[in-house]
């Protein structure tokens, strides 16, 4: 266990100017007593390990070079930040990470005048660091916008994007490929060295171009002779050199850096820090370095809950993602049609197991969830049965795909949407609970919503079997309730009455129902199981069109959400049904555990009584 207290180096670290005054030894003590403080802090909070644990030095060399009082560093995903918030005045606060009230997982600029722009999600630094520049440009500022983005964040089509733009401009943002694979591992000898270090000299850029203005003045031949020479030094860049695609779009490349020495880190950012162009500069770095269980696991410890700091062990609980996975694996036996999608979340969907067993039918498309959406759309429609499971936070992002290439075309593509609703200590840029708004306005898409394990099952057999259509299947992170499900397979449309009619019921959905119960067990009132969300039971809706009131409860926001839909349909049919939403507020749910937030937002036990028995105060009052 490491306090900060016990620290040498980083408690004299009030702002990143104190990091330009120490010298390369306190430096590399610096980055240890970092190191070992994320290990001791993210084993009692949980939180992203792997991944700062590599950007350790990258994030000190940054600080050592540029002023970013002045200067914007723009962090993708922002799941690296941890060692930035150490350097920026929150190391001694650091120990709140991720806990209501605390330090953010991720960059904030509520938080801190050095969090550039609030990130959760991948492949959107560039573009932010380009608007940056833009309004710089206008508004007649003068700095330097830096962008660190992770080699995984590149498998998103947003970042090129932004980088095709980038290059046509020439606009001079620097960019940090901060590169954790071992794929380029043999690129990382001397030659590469060698040619990085002559490659980021200020002289090498002047040089070729006096020296291709030289060939050019050369009487009749110059040109030729110039196009020749460009040519020739293409094809054996093209042999030599890795990445050579951020040339092509326009980019000065450097590298690749050794990523955890500080020294030709801070040689390479000065020079980049003078160029006018755009760069892009390769930094190769370790997941999880410094901590053996990290480096020798990475994908587990990218993000994980609390762990013992000594061994690295954590406990690991069977979840919805692992129940679905299972499911989807006894289903894809018996249907050969059956091929499972994932966008970089193998491991977090629990499609990992699906991986194992049936290695020909999974496919995982990198960080790119549009394009994973309408690759399911074109899988459908040339006769498979594909299952797309992606967290509710991310396929937000294939908003387009799931309207135009899916529902439109009425193509059988289920998709499991795994962390739906309130997520907890991650926070606001991954709380699932936007789907069943956005979801209800696309055309042909049916939402199941299962409040146990037993009807998750259910819902992903009749998706695959019985249905004709698209189909969102929405579950919570962690684990539903075991709970025998009344009826089959294929009553999973209607809504399951679980305390027969009364002037007062509750309709409940996924994993609302559970607290649900709970509260109305003594309590006169009726209680219904939503297990569909669309389509709505409109033969359960027309009997509760007989009650005073209809309280209906989702873990989604409450504007355009599943009580909205009651509360419209009640009022078509023209009954005088008072129609009570409870939900999440359409409104920023801070970080916390999911018990803090459901306090919050109206969801738990103390808050649904409340509602319950004020509306029986209003009626028999």
């Amino acid at each position: 266990m490491t306090e900060y207290s016990e620290l040498h180096i980083l408690p004299q670290i009030n702002d990143p100017s104190d990091v330009k005054r120490l010298s390369v030894d306190e430096l590399n003590e610096l980055s240890d007593e970092i190191r070992r403080y994320i290990v001791s802090t993210v084993s009692k909070t949980g939180g992203h390990l792997a991944s700062n644990l590599g950007v350790v030095e990258v994030t000190i060399a940054l600080h050592r070079v540029f002023d970013f009082d002045v200067d914007r560093l723009v962090l993708d995903v922002g799941h690296q930040s941890y060692v930035h918030k150490l350097l920026t005045g929150r190391a001694a606060d650091f120990t709140s990470l991720r806990q209501r009230g605390g330090l953010a997982g991720f960059p904030k600029t509520s938080e801190s005048c050095y969090d550039a722009f609030n990130t959760g999600h991948s492949s959107t630094s560039a573009s932010a660091a380009i608007g940056i520049m833009r309004a710089d440009e206008i508004r007649g500022v003068n700095r330097k916008v830096v962008a660190l983005i992770g080699d995984g964040a590149l498998t998103g089509g947003m970042a090129y994007e932004a980088l095709d733009d980038i290059g046509q401009q020439k606009l001079p943002l620097i960019i940090v490929l901060n590169d954790n694979t071992m794929s380029i591992s043999d690129n990382v000898g001397g030659l590469s060295k060698h040619l990085a270090k002559m490659r980021s000299a200020r002289g090498y850029q002047s040089f070729k171009r006096r020296f291709s203005n030289t060939l050019k003045r050369i009487p009749f031949i110059g040109k030729w002779l110039s196009d020749r020479f460009e040519r020739l030094k293409n094809r054996i860049k093209y042999f030599i050199l890795p990445n050579v695609l951020f040339e092509e779009l326009g980019f000065a490349y450097f590298g690749p850096i050794n990523g955890h020495d500080i020294t030709a880190l801070t040689q390479v950012f000065e020079h980049a820090k003078q160029m006018d162009r755009p760069v892009v500069i390769h930094t190769i770095t370790v997941k999880g370095k410094g901590y053996a269980p990290a480096e020798n696991d990475p994908e587990k410890f990218h993000g994980i809950g609390k762990f013992d700091e000594e061994t690295g062990a954590c406990s690991s609980s069977k979840g919805n993602s692992n129940v679905f996975s299972d499911e989807l694996c006894r289903i894809a036996e018996e249907n050969k049609n059956v091929v499972a999608i994932t966008a970089a979340m193998a491991a977090g969907t629990g499609l990992d197991s699906f991986k194992e067993e049936y290695p020909e039918r999974f496919f995982d498309v990198g960080i790119a969830e549009q394009h994973a959406a309408t690759m399911a759309a074109g899988m459908a429609i040339a006769g498979l049965t594909p299952v797309f499971c992606v967290y509710s936070s991310f396929l937000q992002r294939a908003y387009d795909q799931l309207e135009h290439d899916i529902c439109l075309q009425n193509l059988k593509v289920i998709i499991g949407v795994d962390r739906a609703g309130l997520v907890g200590n991650d926070g606001e840029t991954h709380h699932g609970i936007y789907d069943i708004s956005y979801l209800m306005s696309m055309p042909n898409m049916k939402i199941l919503s299962p409040s146990s394990v037993q009807e998750l099952c259910a819902c992903l057999r009749w998706a695959v079997n019985e249905n004709d259509s698209p189909c969102a299947i929405r579950y919570n992170r962690g684990i539903l309730p075991e709970r025998q499900m009344c009826g089959t397979e294929a009553d999973v449309l209607s809504w399951e009455c679980i305390k027969p009619f009364r002037s007062v019921c509750v309709v409940a959905t996924g994993r609302m129902v559970a607290p649900a119960i709970s509260v109305c067990e003594d309590l006169n009132v009726g209680l219904y199981n939503a297990r569909s969300i669309r389509p709505l039971d409109e033969v359960t809706l027309d009997k509760l069109s007989h009650a005073h009131y209809v309280i209906t409860v989702e873990d989604g926001i409450v504007n355009d959400g599943f009580g909205t839909q009651v509360a419209a349909y009640m009022s078509m049919k023209g009954c005088g049904t008072q129609v009570i939403p409870v939900g999440v507020p359409n409104r920023v749910v801070e970080q916390g555990t999911v018990s803090e937030q459901d306090a919050e937002c109206g969801l738990s036990k103390e808050e649904l009584k409340k509602t319950i028995m004020s509306c029986m105060g209003g009626i028999y009052a």
